[in-house]
Formats: structure tokens, C-alpha cells, sequence
């Protein structure tokens, strides 16, 4: 039972951070979209640019950063890398990528720029 309250809950703040990037006028191109590398959280588009968050929940915004970890960021980045190649641009997409925490309460904090590619 208790994967699948972790897969709600994960679900729930994924769809709490989609509004908020909604709410500021930017598309969803992709929602846990999977390449061969991994899987990426929300895909989204503010004109040109991607943007590839990464949703981490946890009781707090700090336990919820330590969650992310360099081998992640590795396979995010190695997806990402995936998904432009479809895109006009391809490699030379203007992007990046952010981290979404989201604590126990339901509040969200977004750092953009968290890393790169």
C-alpha cells in the first residue's frame, strides 16, 4: 500500500507544479515522458525554450531536494537529450532545467536553472 500512496502523491504534486507553470502562461509539451536514458517529470514550453523539471516530494523542501542526486540528474539529462532530437532545432534547443520541491503541506518552491546539460 504503500508504493501506491507514494505514486498519488508524487501524481498530486506533479499536477500542483503543472498548474503553477500553467498559471504563468507556459504549455505542457510532455508529462513523465521516457526515453531510453529515463524518465522526465513535466516538459514545458515558454516560446522557444524548454524547460524540463524534475518534481521531488518529500515532508519538507529540504528532504525533498536531497532526493535528487547525481546519478538522476545524469539520466534526466540523457532523456532531455533525447527529446530535443525531435525537435526543429535539435541539439541546439534553447533549454533548461528546473526542480520542483514539494513539501507535506502542498507548498512548492521551483529552482530554476537547478543544473545543466
Amino acid at each position: 500500500m504503500t508504493g501506491a500512496v507514494s505514486y498519488h502523491a508524487g501524481r498530486v504534486a506533479e499536477d500542483q507544479v503543472a498548474a503553477q507553470y500553467q498559471a504563468r502562461g507556459l504549455t505542457i509539451a510532455a508529462r513523465r515522458w521516457r526515453g531510453s536514458a529515463g524518465e522526465i517529470d513535466l516538459i514545458l514550453r515558454d516560446g522557444p525554450v524548454l524547460i524540463f523539471v524534475e518534481v521531488k516530494k518529500a515532508e519538507t523542501l529540504e528532504d525533498a531536494a536531497w532526493r535528487l542526486g547525481p546519478t538522476q540528474i545524469g539520466r534526466i539529462c540523457g532523456a532531455a537529450s533525447e527529446f530535443v532530437a525531435g525537435e526543429p532545432h535539435g541539439q541546439d534547443t534553447e533549454m533548461r532545467f528546473d526542480l520542483a520541491l514539494v513539501d507535506g503541506q502542498g507548498a512548492i518552491r521551483i529552482i530554476e536553472n537547478a543544473f545543466v546539460l
